[in-house]
């Protein structure tokens, strides 16, 4: 045994007793010798590790008295370890697996595209002229309500598919999951029940259980929310929200139908349902498709969205558009709890990259690609018995069925054993009814070595 490993023991036996609190806050630590001995090490071992631990702050050397524990309990040390297999498998699972994941992971589960996809050139252009920017944008906190260029910009977009917004409609928000936390702290509160799809994306439910809402879930068809449970719900339930995405719904890929998306407003204007349309992927499809915000005038929708997916999830900013009259308590929500909006450093960031030229043929480029890889990955899938529930129109998600009676939960946890990041059906249902489900990343599918860790995982082979 060499003197490191012995150092490290003589640490870690420190460590439990001050976590188990044997030590408490102040209390004297065992003199050098005596804790010497009973470690079965040299005095000096013990020198050694004590002085770390002081390094560290777990402990104060008191010249002429010897050593005590802090005067605070001291935090638990967690080794750094890769993400643990045997999570349980719930709807941050995947979040989880995939924001850890080590760089030299596979992520096929995750839900972003990888990073020398996004326009990096056009980012560092923008962070060159941000260079020369006013003092204000490089160290003052953001506005109440964020930049007005870029909410301009959003207003033009927006009037694009028929939906006219003055700028006091617009609040722009730190992040897009920000955007779902501020509307719930505004909207529910504890024991309301909230509708989403079933399946949804999992921060849906994420964010829902930590307001303390009574989740439902409606099956998702590919036209839509089923009308016939959504009209049950809203009759069982009594719902106060509904969160959804309209147009390549996460995790499926689904559009809505015209015909579905009039029937839900009308169901929603008869049950005083507030519906927040998450549109984060709209850059993705190669048409436009309906929408309930410009269907509903924002009456009673509330549209949501971000820039993570198609241009920087480094550079965080989301929206709300919303009425005039919600828009004004959400604001004061924000800066109860964010002290203002987003960073105006990442609000005038992201207006130059929008508003260049160069972000469009980005964008058409990003298309092309994950056209030809979701044709490309359905393809290699299905040598595996693995099929899309529905070939999407756009985005770069694939919702497949496995074949036979195998779990995708047990799936991912075989595949993470070698280093592949999957994302099992149930983290996306709330009735835990996709067990038979994964969803696939087409963009995050072009190593051949993950349909190598599939096929091994699927035949029982992984260690």
């Amino acid at each position: 045994m060499n003197m490191a490993t012995r150092t490290g023991q003589v640490m870690e036996a420190i460590r439990n007793r001050l976590s188990s609190r044997a030590l408490s806050p102040g209390e004297k630590l065992p003199s050098i010798r005596r804790f010497a001995a009973k470690m079965g090490v040299s005095p000096s071992t013990v020198v050694e590790a004590y002085d770390r631990l002081a390094a560290e702050g777990l402990i104060q050397s008191r010249p002429g008295s010897g050593f005590y524990a802090s005067g605070s309990a001291a935090p638990f040390v967690m080794a750094e370890v890769s993400p643990a297999a045997d999570r349980a498998i719930d709807p941050l699972w995947v979040s989880r697996q995939s924001l850890d994941a080590h760089p030299d992971m596979l992520k096929p589960g995750c839900g972003w595209l990888p990073s020398d996809w996004m326009p990096n050139s056009a980012i560092r252009k923008a962070i060159r002229g941000l260079a020369r920017a006013e003092d204000e944008i490089l160290s003052d906190y953001g506005g109440t309500r964020g930049g007005a260029n870029l909410r301009r910009l959003l207003a033009r977009q927006l009037s694009d598919e028929g939906l006219s917004v003055d700028l006091d409609q617009i609040l722009l928000t730190v992040s897009g999951t920000q955007a779902i936390d501020l509307l719930c702290r505004f909207l529910v509160r504890p024991g309301d029940a909230v509708i989403v799809d079933d399946p949804c994306y999992f921060n849906f439910q994420a964010l829902l259980k930590a307001h303390q809402v009574k989740i439902i879930g409606v099956p998702y068809t590919q036209a839509g929310p089923d009308l016939a449970c959504f009209t049950e719900a809203l009759k069982e339930h009594n719902p106060r929200l509904y969160i959804t995405n309209s147009a390549l719904q996460n995790p499926t890929g689904a559009t809505i139908s015209p015909k579905v998306a009039h029937q839900v407003l009308n169901a929603a204007a008869a049950h005083d349902l507030i519906i927040i349309e998450d549109d984060i992927f709209a850059g993705y499809e190669p048409e436009s498709s309906p929408r309930l915000a410009p269907l509903d005038g924002l009456d009673r929708v509330i549209r949501i969205g971000s820039f993570s997916k198609t241009l920087s999830a480094s550079v965080r900013c989301g929206y709300i558009v919303a009425r005039p009259d919600w828009i004004e308590p959400l604001v004061d929500l924000q800066v109860a709890t964010s002290f203002g909006g987003p960073s105006p450093f990442a609000v005038e960031l992201l207006y130059s990259v929008l508003s260049d030229g160069t972000y469009r043929k980005h964008m058409e480029s990003v298309r092309r690609r994950l056209g030809r890889l979701r044709s490309e990955t359905a393809v290699n899938l299905d040598r595996l018995g693995i099929r899309p529930w529905l070939m999407p129109r756009g985005g770069f998600y694939l919702w497949c069925t496995l074949p036979g009676e195998l779990d995708s939960a047990d799936l991912a946890r075989a595949t993470l054993r070698e280093n592949v990041v999957l994302a099992p059906g149930n983290v996306f249902s709330p009735s835990q009814s996709k067990s038979s489900f994964i969803r696939f990343n087409v963009s995050q599918m072009e190593d051949p070595e993950i349909y190598e860790v599939l096929a091994r995982a699927m035949s029982g082979e992984t260690q």
